[in-house]
């Protein structure tokens, strides 16, 4: 059964004329016939009662006229639907993102929502490991993040920016003035580190070594509040340094070691359709300027 056949049998139902219908189909009479001939076929029974002068609907015609019309109705429905989501005029975009790399979002996010304001956004901001989850899971389209210390299975990584990791301190503090420091110069200061399992703490632990060398003395999940202490105080974090994009009254400061980078990433499933929206979004992200001061920061 072809929807043709079903909008050719609505038409004749509608008009119980034959020539009226094919005007309105803009086929000919004789091609009208037979699709709507082979329909009957098909279905096994007699849709229209035919005669030189008149056209009518079989018992088995009036049970069919109302799924029939439902059916087009609904094919347009879908028609039109994906070619709005074609033309990002409607649908939904999911993005996880860890907690590092959301100041470099903000901007993308307004330009996006500004473009395209039919588009709802959903975003989930996790730490990575719970981010993969979702993506693996199919719940988020995308995850922005650093790039993980070994490759996820199922998982693409494209670089958006390199980045490198970063003693954050307040504009006031004794090392703010420093281009560089090494993991000896954090030991004399207490610290305010990322909670475990946050990537930029992963980071630390793996390039600083044993933490338990360091005067720890707050750690947290929630970066604004991490900014908040630096200010004020002169506690040292260590955070990704695109963290503190266009945050006032702190630093960020290069740690002075090896193989000290931390690329901001684009994570995907490996062979699944990419979503329009999702393709503009990162577009306007790789263009954002935001990216881009962190992309020649490297070159």
């Amino acid at each position: 059964m072809e929807l043709r056949q079903l909008r050719y049998f609505v038409k004749v139902a509608e008009t119980l004329n034959f020539s009226e219908a094919a005007k309105l189909l803009c086929v000919t009479q004789s091609t009208l016939s037979q699709q709507v001939k082979q329909l009957e076929t098909e279905l096994g029974a007699p849709l229209l009662v035919r005669s030189s002068h008149s056209v009518g609907l079989t018992e088995q015609g009036r049970e069919l006229l109302p799924y029939a019309r439902r059916t087009l109705d609904e094919a347009d429905t879908c028609v039109a639907r994906i070619r709005d989501l074609n033309n990002l005029t409607a649908g939904t975009l999911d993005i996880g993102v860890t907690y590092s790399f959301s100041p470099i979002l903000t901007e993308t996010l307004i330009s996006f929502m500004k473009l395209y304001p039919h588009i709802k956004l959903n975003i989930f901001y996790k730490p990575m490991a719970e981010l993969m989850d979702m993506l693996t899971a199919r719940t988020v389209d995308f995850v922005l993040a650093f790039r993980p210390s070994r490759p996820i299975e199922g998982v693409e990584s494209h670089i958006l920016f390199q980045n490198c990791l970063a003693a954050v301190v307040g504009t006031s503090h004794p090392l703010a003035a420093r281009d560089r420091v090494t993991p000896a110069d954090l030991m004399g200061y207490d610290m305010a580190l990322p909670s475990k399992g946050l990537q930029a703490r992963n980071a630390f632990d793996s390039l600083l070594g044993n933490s338990g060398n360091y005067r720890i003395r707050v750690e947290l999940n929630e970066v604004n509040i991490l900014l908040k202490l630096l200010r004020s105080t002169n506690l040292i974090s260590v955070l990704a340094e695109a963290s503190i994009h266009n945050e006032k009254g702190v630093r960020a400061i290069p740690i002075d070691v090896p193989s000290n980078e931390m690329d901001g990433c684009v994570h995907t499933l490996r062979g699944v359709y990419r979503k329009r929206s999702m393709q503009e979004f990162l577009r306007l992200l790789s263009e954002s300027i935001a990216v881009k001061e962190h992309q020649n920061a490297w070159i």
